[in-house]
């Protein structure tokens, strides 16, 4: 029903930035939250911000509230994740997801589709 395609991962220096892209193909983007999610090694995966499908509405991990901004242009079909002052803590791979819903989800249990994943590796 939709596929989703992340991009703009790297390897950044620590204070840095990245963007990352979530491209959605799919009739009804519009009408799906989105969230991004982390998985550090080691660890499971995590929220790390989300927003509704309107765009009025996010959520962001208390790790990343203040550096992080989640938003999303429907017309394209796009989610974004702006990742500033980038901490080595940062370090994952990052993956879009969605669920058909005005509401975003807070777990990944609460979404249905999900994009490849993008590493994002901050050097300390």
């Amino acid at each position: 029903q939709v596929q989703l395609v992340e991009s703009g991962g790297g390897l950044v220096q620590a204070g840095g930035s990245l963007r990352l892209s979530c491209a959605a193909s799919g009739r009804t983007f519009s009408n799906y939250a989105m969230g991004w999610f982390r998985q550090a090694p080691g660890k499971e995966r995590a929220i790390v911000a989300a927003i509704n499908w309107s765009g009025r509405s996010t959520y962001y991990a208390d790790s990343v509230k203040g550096r992080f901004t989640i938003s999303r242009d429907n017309a394209k079909n796009t989610v974004y994740l702006q990742m500033n002052s980038l901490k080595p803590e940062d370090t994952g791979v990052y993956y879009c997801a969605a669920v058909r819903s005005v509401y975003y989800a807070s777990t990944s249990s609460g979404y249905d589709y999900w994009g490849q994943g993008t590493q994002v590796t901050v050097s300390s």
